[in-house]
């Protein structure tokens, strides 16, 4: 799981960021993108790709990450932006924003999937990226608890929806509601409007 922060450590880079982000197939709420820094030589055999661990080993290894790590950053597209620059675009400008939010800038990154960020930065992109690298693992469990923090939250907003258990994914429940009390602010407007007949006016409802 560090072989490609060993490979980059070889080529003289010195400070490596693994970007992954969570959330582009739901129906609602925010992509969110994290970029984790580790040290030279760091391995945690408990860091894999965050749909491979559960939900409270995530939420301790979160913990982990940000207290061994030496940076952590988190960015955040929201429904709007996705509607507006569909949502490829917009996971890439949520992993941007995470290298931005590093406090120590980095000189290289590995990312998961098959596209590079809009960056002046050395880069690997890596399909499969979060069962490859720990540092690409890392930021996959940072964003999927993060993400599934802020539906929680939403949750709170929107209790019709039950976010708290779908986290806007687009289950038998979640589509039910949404034909029943129509889209509210964080729904992906361009992702299912058509596919479930809901009435346009009722996208101001909530």
């Amino acid at each position: 799981m560090d072989t490609f922060e060993k490979l980059a450590y070889q080529e003289g880079y010195k400070v490596i960021a693994g970007i992954d982000e969570a959330g582009r197939g739901p129906l609602a709420g925010p992509v969110v993108a994290a970029a984790v820094i580790f040290p030279s030589g760091y391995y945690n055999k408990e860091i894999n790709d965050s749909k491979k661990v559960p939900a409270r080993k995530r939420e301790i290894l979160y913990d982990v990450i940000n207290r061994e790590a030496i940076a952590v950053g988190v960015g955040i597209a929201e429904a709007d932006v996705i509607d507006r620059i569909n949502v490829l675009q917009a996971s890439l400008v949520s992993m941007r924003e995470a290298v931005l939010e590093l406090s120590c800038p980095p000189d290289f990154l590995l990312i998961d999937g098959l596209h590079r960020i809009p960056f002046r930065i050395a880069q690997k992109p890596l399909v499969r990226g979060d069962a490859l690298s720990v540092s690409i693992a890392a930021a996959s469990i940072i964003a999927k608890v993060s993400r599934d923090r802020i539906m929680e939250m939403y949750h709170r907003q929107f209790p019709q929806y039950n976010f708290l258990r779908n986290k806007g994914y687009g289950t038998k429940e979640h589509r039910d509601a949404i034909k029943e009390f129509g889209l509210c602010k964080i729904h992906r407007k361009t992702f299912h409007v058509k596919s479930l007949n809901v009435n346009q006016t009722s996208l101001d409802l909530f």
